[in-house]
């Protein structure tokens, strides 16, 4: 049986193609400030393990290395996703913390001072102050209710 150890121009066409696709996806800015995902990971295993060379094949170690780093990325994207409902459910809470206390919301140039009646929203509280709700993230300072001003 015999092994050629170079690529045919069919070969080198579909991964010059595939080189060309992963380039432009970079310069429209999808990846330009993000790491490569678990799926950019998974086609580059793929694609290196098709194109390798079968008289010198991957090593175990080289493998094993490379499924330890997906192993990693996969659990760092898991925490990344707990520390964002975390955040979130923080945010909530501290804006719930808020109902009948005394606020001062900066909305562009104005400042509106009242009691806050009620909170809605899920991700990204809004605080009903003065019949109008305003993002939770616009609070500038807080009081009591019976603080005087």
């Amino acid at each position: 049986m015999d092994f050629s150890t170079v690529m045919s121009g069919q070969d080198q066409l579909k991964v010059q193609m595939q080189v060309d696709s992963l380039n432009k996806t970079l310069a429209e800015g999808k990846g330009l400030n993000q790491s490569l995902g678990k799926d950019d990971f998974l086609k580059l295993l793929l694609t290196q393990l098709q194109y390798q060379d079968p008289t010198k094949p991957m090593e175990d170690k080289e493998f094993i290395a490379q499924m330890a780093q997906f192993s990693s990325l996969e659990q760092m994207n898991n925490l990344s996703q707990q520390f964002v409902s975390v955040k979130n459910t923080l945010g909530r809470n501290a804006a719930y913390d808020l109902i009948g206390r005394q606020v001062d919301i900066l909305q562009g140039d104005q400042k509106i001072h009242g009691t806050v009646e009620a909170v809605s929203g899920k991700d990204y509280p809004q605080l009903l102050v003065n019949g109008t709700y305003y993002d939770y993230d616009s609070v500038e300072t807080v009081s009591n209710k019976e603080a005087s001003r």
